[in-house]
């Protein structure tokens, strides 16, 4: 067998697909596959503050069992997985990010875990966001900041911090996160990974901790693309529990793709880099016969307010939850985000308020969904930056909410609608750092989104690779 505890980036298996073929070859065995991956994250971790929790003794339960049969043939036998600490995981430590809820053991899983160990997955641990899921840039959280693997001075982007730095450090090979309004797409972004805003309705929430209700979505990364179709084809589907969710065929796959780009998202405030990144990928669509179509989404710049108002409300209804009596600790370890957006919440839920502010904001939501619906009459998907800028610095924003907030800009509009978007990395910014962009589709057009960022990864040749 292959020695693997000390995984370099030369042998490291990125994907699924490596990963199973050398189990099946007998070149190595999951419980040596165990071995490097905690030995990565035991060497890394206590200066990157990515995993809160590390589920040793279940991972090597897990990979002793797969090599005991010595069969891998579960879509994701031998894959180590690790979770956002705001899903549930039975008699598992689930923290939220928060100290509130420090001591807090699960009952049972969340649906989106069952069904990714069902497929053979091996669980490594629950992993660091912004407390309660509130942040874009994982300094939220109450167990301190996680670190960007390609540079620990900068976010790895929030709130799924976690779970995009774990695997741009080389500490798992799949990740859960949520995105309620960018929280997957932009950690993928700044952390050179791929990641994927469902349709709402197609992954169950049952088991994750509820930030916005109308908005949450399970959110996804890989390092590839065909690694996320394995995983969205896992964890999609009815489970009885969720009841939003509603089965879908996987619809033929186009050959043919309209691409529009919205004259709004190129306004005053986007970085330069991140610009001509937009520029760069628009050529290569066009070169490989993808046609650009320009389109024009003109209540998107209300996508922000809209989301800051909808969403603090309905945080403000679920955090009434932790009371202190029933589970947790008292409220008086809420973080200051999660207080700025109770009191915003109430605030525009109250007497006198309701309809200037939320009744309000609700009616223009509907515009914006009227918006995209119009558009993909037009076209097939949408291009679009993730964040405004590359990663910024550590403490950088955190001074300033509404700075911080704004990082949302490109984002939010997309979880109001409750269409999918596919988050693609691309490029590194001259400082070194990593740049991508998302593809915006219709409801229930995830395989087509994998479609397209096929064709692009393929067209750039591209090669996924790790930080450390």
């Amino acid at each position: 067998m292959q020695d693997l505890r000390f995984m370099t980036n030369n042998n490291i298996p990125l994907t699924i697909k490596e990963t199973q073929e050398g189990l099946k070859a007998k070149k190595f065995l999951a419980v040596e596959l165990v071995d490097a991956y905690l030995e990565r994250i035991k060497k890394f971790n206590p200066e990157y503050n990515i995993f809160l929790t590390i589920t040793e003794e279940e991972a090597y339960k897990k990979a002793r069992e797969l090599d005991k049969v010595g069969l891998y043939d579960k879509p994701l036998s031998g894959v180590t997985a690790s979770y956002k600490d705001i899903f549930l995981t039975k008699n598992i430590r689930t923290t939220a990010a928060s100290k509130i809820l420090d001591n807090y053991i699960p009952a049972y899983s969340a649906t989106s875990v069952k069904k990714i160990e069902d497929a053979g997955a091996i669980p490594l641990g629950k992993l660091n966001c912004d407390a309660f899921a509130h942040g874009a840039s994982g300094e939220n959280s109450d167990y301190g900041s996680t670190k960007n693997p390609w540079n620990k001075e900068f976010v790895p982007g929030g709130s799924s911090s976690g779970s995009a730095a774990a695997l741009a450090a080389g500490m798992s090979l799949v990740s859960l996160g949520s995105d309620t309004g960018g929280s997957t797409r932009q950690p993928a972004n700044f952390c050179n990974l791929v990641g994927l805003k469902p349709t709402r309705g197609v992954i169950s929430r049952y088991g994750v901790i509820a930030m916005s209700s109308s908005i949450d979505t399970v959110g996804t990364f890989t390092h590839t693309v065909d690694d996320m179709e394995i995983m969205f084809d896992v964890l999609k589907g009815e489970d009885g529990f969720d009841g939003i969710v509603k089965n879908f065929e996987k619809p033929q796959i186009k050959e043919e793709f309209k691409l529009g780009i919205a004259k709004e998202f190129f306004k005053e405030g986007l970085d330069r880099e991140v610009e001509e990144m937009i520029e760069g990928v628009r050529k290569t669509f066009e070169s490989i016969n993808i046609e650009i179509v320009d389109i024009s989404l003109p209540h998107t710049k209300y996508a922000v307010p809209i989301y800051y108002i909808i969403q603090p409300a309905e945080v403000s209804s679920n955090l009434g939850r932790f009371d202190g009596i029933r589970y947790g600790n008292n409220r008086d370890r809420f973080g200051s985000e999660a207080k700025r957006r109770i009191m915003l919440g109430s605030y525009v839920l109250s007497s006198g308020y309701y309809d200037a502010y939320f009744d309000k904001a609700q009616r223009v939501r509907t515009k914006l969904i009227e918006d995209f619906n119009l558009a993909f009459e037009k076209v097939d998907a949408i291009l679009s930056p993730v964040s405004p800028t590359p990663p910024f610095k550590l403490g950088e924003n955190t001074n300033d909410p509404l700075k911080m907030y704004l990082e949302d800009v490109y984002t939010a509009s997309i979880n109001l609608v409750g269409v999918p978007s596919l988050a693609l990395p691309t490029m590194f910014s001259e400082g070194g750092l990593p740049i991508g962009f998302q593809l915006i589709g219709p409801n229930f057009s995830e395989h087509n989104l994998f479609e397209l960022g096929r064709r692009y990864h393929q067209e750039i040749n591209y090669k996924p690779k790790i930080a450390l």
